[in-house]
């Protein structure tokens, strides 16, 4: 015998006590007469007790019946409530969403908003978990994440909020001292950077206008897990590196760094918001998708030179 507990027997036992017809019952619950009549009798072959008496015009619980009964209707009661409890969380913005977000994007452009979002919806709370590791989202429980890349994970349904553009880029007392390369092929050799967590590769991989495809493998005296750390050295004028759009474009703006071999781009990704299912995907995690949706722009720090 399982040592699961028949809960679907004891809230049928329970339906049946309540009304004393199984033909109620059945209407009250949405199945057949069958299957209450199964499940009852199910309950009472793993319990070894009768636990209703049965003619073709009366039903009465019988003496272990009744010392059940209440114990099995509140069962079936609080079933009823978690499951109402449950349907109106998912059905109404409130409860609490772990979102996991790469870290320099989290700090820059998720946290200065999230006050309007508790503004317009005090019932939900945020979890933000700010990693640029790609985090498991099923298997660390997380129920939606941000992630920027060139192409989302197949596995997971991803929504694109908005494009994201990566530049290389050098500070100019670097380009004074070094020159300015004007080819992939020119970065061989000098001091590129390196990030750690690229969606696709550690190969900076560029295109032309008319086509033509260039790979370079960045190899230079500093490698990291978050793309913020590469500034200092590349303000310092030691190195290149791969920076994107919405970290670089401040440092463009006041001339601090400069984009190298314009006649050359990378491949554009995008900002992804992803769960693990659309199936049934609660309305408090549907709120924050669309919120970010709406204020998440590029034109907010997008570089116009």
């Amino acid at each position: 015998m399982s040592k699961m507990p028949d809960f679907e027997g004891l809230a049928m036992f329970a339906k049946v006590a309540e009304e004393r017809s199984f033909a109620a019952a059945a209407r009250a619950m949405g199945v057949s007469v069958a299957t209450v009549s199964r499940g009852v009798s199910r309950l009472e072959e793993r319990l070894g007790a009768r636990l209703l008496n049965r003619t073709s015009r009366q039903l009465a619980l019988t003496e272990f019946g009744h010392t059940i009964a209440e114990s099995a209707s509140r069962i079936y009661q609080e079933a009823e409530a978690t499951e109402d409890a449950a349907r109106e969380q998912s059905a109404s913005p409130r409860g609490r969403v772990r979102l996991a977000v790469p870290m320099s994007f989290g700090l820059r452009w998720v946290a200065p908003i999230l006050p309007d979002f508790f503004r317009a919806y005090p019932d939900i709370s945020i979890d933000l978990h700010l990693s640029d590791a790609s985090v498991d989202l099923i298997g660390q429980g997380f129920d939606a994440a941000l992630r920027i890349a060139v192409l989302p994970d197949s596995s997971l349904v991803a929504r694109r909020l908005c494009p994201v553009s990566r530049f290389i880029v050098a500070a100019p007392s670097y380009l004074e001292q070094c020159g300015r390369p004007r080819h992939p092929h020119d970065l061989i050799g000098r001091a590129c950077l390196g990030y750690a967590y690229r969606a696709r590769s550690e190969v900076w991989r560029f295109v032309n206008d008319a086509g033509n495809e260039e790979a370079v493998e960045p190899a230079g005296p500093l490698r990291v897990t978050n793309a913020d750390a590469l500034v200092p050295t590349v303000l310092a004028g030691l190195a290149i590196a791969e920076l994107p759009e919405f970290i670089a474009g401040e440092y463009l703006r006041d001339g601090r760094m400069e984009i190298l071999m314009t006649d050359w781009t990378m491949q554009q990704g995008g900002l992804y918001f992803v769960t693990p299912s659309l199936r049934a995907r609660p309305a408090k995690v549907e709120v924050l998708a669309d919120f970010l949706a709406q204020r998440i722009s590029p034109s907010a720090w997008a570089w116009r030179g």
